[in-house]
Order: structure tokens, then sequence, then C-alpha cells
């Protein structure tokens, strides 16, 4: 049992990681047949928005497909120099692009004020924790950094659990879109970092 748990819970972040980072991809091929694109109609055809727009989801993605591997201690171990270039490359997607990107689409969330709350806060939060990350190895801290990295990718998954929370609002709980949406705002990412505060405990006890 303890052996099964962490092999199925590590199918899954790779599935939900894969799944959501390839995602991005049907903006470049079809995006007219996306509802969010259509409920931006009145912004799709500014240049700043398309910019950050892309920035966001392209950023985001190459972070979740990546970000994943990272906590893997047998490939960390094995293929340290690949851990390394993926992880300069996960924080410039998220530092350059996802967050910063990100920040600018929160100011026109759905929802108005409430979700636009919610999503900026999480596009600051996000750039803060990866931030740390970094700085935290580039002092030779490889503790702090592993607890940075753990915030940071919990906040990085909220791109999967907004997807898996959203049609449980709507279809489940029965709420309006527009109501849904401001609850997911929050609903995205705060249990994820309190899961992501958890095992960061659980890493100071090891």
């Amino acid at each position: 049992m303890g052996r099964t748990t962490p092999s199925v819970t590590r199918f899954f972040l790779a599935f939900f990681a894969l799944a959501i980072g390839l995602y991005p991809a049907a903006y470049l091929v079809a995006p007219g047949a996306l509802p969010y694109w259509s409920s931006k109609s009145a912004l799709n055809s500014q240049t700043w928005w398309l910019v950050a727009f892309y920035a966001h989801i392209l950023g985001g993605g190459v972070a979740m497909l990546l970000g994943w591997m990272q906590f893997l201690p047998k490939w960390r171990a094995r293929r340290i120099g690949l851990h390394r270039l993926f992880g300069k490359i996960y924080v410039a997607s998220i530092l350059l692009f996802g967050a910063t990107g990100g920040f600018v689409v929160a100011l026109f969330a759905n929802g108005g004020f409430p979700s636009a709350l919610g999503f900026g806060t999480l596009a600051v939060l996000w750039f803060a924790a990866t931030l740390r990350a970094w700085t935290s190895i580039r002092r030779k801290d490889v503790e702090r950094h592993k607890a940075w990295m753990i915030r940071s990718y919990a906040l990085t998954f909220a791109a999967v659990t907004l997807r898996l929370w959203l049609p449980l609002f709507t279809a489940g709980f029965g709420l309006p879109f527009e109501q849904a949406y401001i609850a997911i705002a929050w609903w995205c990412w705060v249990p994820n970092l309190i899961v992501g505060e958890y095992l960061v405990g659980q890493l100071k006890k090891e």
C-alpha cells in the first residue's frame, strides 16, 4: 500500500500535467472553437491582449509539462543535467511569460472584480514562489529550493484544478457560470497551496 499510493499519485499527476499542459495548443490550431476565446471577442483584436494571453497560456503550458518530472527522485538523480535545464526553462516560462501574462489576463477575468482579484493574486503568488525557488537554488539552499518549488508547482497546477472544479460547480452544484467562475478564481489555487504547505511540512520532517 505504501508503495502503491505514491505510484498512483504520480500517474495522475503526470496524466493531468500532460493533458492540461498540451491544452494551449488548441488555441494555436482553432481558438474560435473554444468558449473562453469567444467570451473575449472584444479583446481578441488587441495586440497587447494577444501577447499577454499567449504568453500566459504557453508559458503556463511549458511549466506544467516540465514541472511534474522535477519531483521524481529517481529521474532527478539519474538526469541531473536535464533536471537543471528543465528547471531553468520552468522558471523562465513562469517569470517571463506565464505569471506576467497571467496578471494582465486576470484583470479582465469573467466575473468582474472578485474573479480579477482571485486570479491576480494567483499570478502574483505564482511569480513570487517561483522567484524564491530560483533564488534559493542560486544560493545552494537545496531544502528551501524544494519547498518553494512545491509551492510554485501547486500554483501551476491551478490550471488543472480549475478545469476539474468548474464543471462540478456548474453541473454538480447548479451554480450559474458567472457565480461558479468567481468561486473558482479562488478555489482553483487556495486548496492547492494548502496541500503544498502540508507537503512542505512533511519535507521538513524527513
